[in-house]
């Protein structure tokens, strides 16, 4: 008797993660910390959300928050343009159960009453 295989309940969940410093975490010497847009696969989002932060941990960094966008499906719901490569991005994600960092932006501390003349 053949056994079936069961459809899975994966999707691809977009995230934006807020990283403070770390020691060892890659960032320009600088910055004050990143924000990362990541494509994480779960069954729900606050698996994808628990991966994501695992895998950034054991990345040497320090996630301080994470804001959830939902699924390609309600990006597009919500009038969101998603490119062909966020698009393979997202499918990546989800052929490898897998946690993709597609952009990072670093920040850096800038203060108006210092900077200006």
């Amino acid at each position: 008797m053949a056994q079936n295989k069961k459809a899975s309940r994966q999707q691809v969940y977009t995230l934006v993660v807020q990283i403070g410093r770390k020691e060892g975490d890659g960032l320009p010497a600088t910055a004050t910390g990143a924000g990362l847009v990541v494509f994480a696969s779960g069954v729900d989002e606050a698996e994808a959300v628990r991966e994501t932060v695992a895998v950034l941990k054991q990345a040497e960094t320090a996630p301080l928050d994470v804001t959830g966008y939902g699924t390609l499906a309600d990006r597009l719901a919500e009038g969101h343009e998603i490119s062909d490569e966020e698009r393979d991005l997202m499918q990546r994600a989800l052929d490898e159960n897998a946690v993709i960092i597609a952009q990072m932006e670093p920040f850096y501390d800038t203060h108006p009453a210092t900077d200006a003349d």
